[in-house]
């Protein structure tokens, strides 16, 4: 499933560029939604930021949109940052909460693939990751968490580590699960950027449309 990430897992990969200070001021907007309307925080790396995508064609706009379409009035706010780990994402976390103009309804957690290409130890992942649950469910912040493969060329030893957290967590913290960010698209060239990481928009199209039932599902079972 993965064997186009095989390449790609080094530290030169384009996730693993330096956050632009645009990402970072991106980070913490947020227009104040209608008094009715819900507001998503998107927290996560390249994939949720829009990399090599235009300003209205990332997951966070495009999922907007898609709810939109359902009925749902809501406020996604982007808080993706290119290259990030789950421990950059850890230590931006409560700055990025505090940005928000309120409590988000909902939070979207997509972190972890720059961790696999850079061959951190599952270990500090799974353990920033539970600490970045543990920090919204303390808050009472719900959690959909969008997850990562390993790589085929990781090792089976390493995938039998680092896949299985995302389940885990969201049994521990009752998050709503979808399994693999990428499923479905990965494979397929027509979708994919040349770098053969990040979805072009016709693949963000298709990640939304697979998401977003999941979260409409989340926010009404609050």
């Amino acid at each position: 499933m993965l064997q186009a990430l095989a390449g790609c897992s080094d530290k030169n990969s384009a996730d693993n560029a330096a956050p632009s200070p645009q990402a970072k001021v991106d980070a913490t907007s947020a227009t104040t939604p209608a008094a009715d309307g819900k507001l998503i925080l998107a927290f996560g790396d390249s994939l949720y930021a829009g990399y090599g995508v235009g300003p209205n064609e990332s997951f966070p706009v495009k999922l907007q949109a898609a709810l939109m379409k359902r009925g749902i009035s809501a406020s996604v706010v982007n808080a993706g940052v290119s290259g990030d780990t789950s421990a950059a994402g850890l230590n931006r976390l409560t700055f990025t909460l505090e940005g928000l103009p309120r409590k988000p309804d909902l939070a979207m957690i997509n972190l972890g693939g720059n961790d696999m290409l850079r061959g951190i130890d599952p270990a500090e992942t799974r353990a920033n990751l539970t600490e970045i649950c543990e920090e919204l469910h303390k808050r009472g912040i719900p959690i959909v968490l969008t997850g990562m493969v390993s790589a085929p060329n990781m090792g089976r030893n390493y995938a039998e580590r680092f896949n299985p957290i995302y389940a885990e967590l969201a049994r521990k913290f009752g998050a709503a699960l979808y399994p693999f960010f990428l499923e479905g698209v990965i494979t397929d060239r027509a979708l994919m950027q040349a770098d053969s990481i990040h979805p072009n928009p016709k693949g963000v199209d298709i990640i939304v449309g697979k998401v977003a039932p999941l979260v409409v599902s989340k926010l009404e079972s609050k």
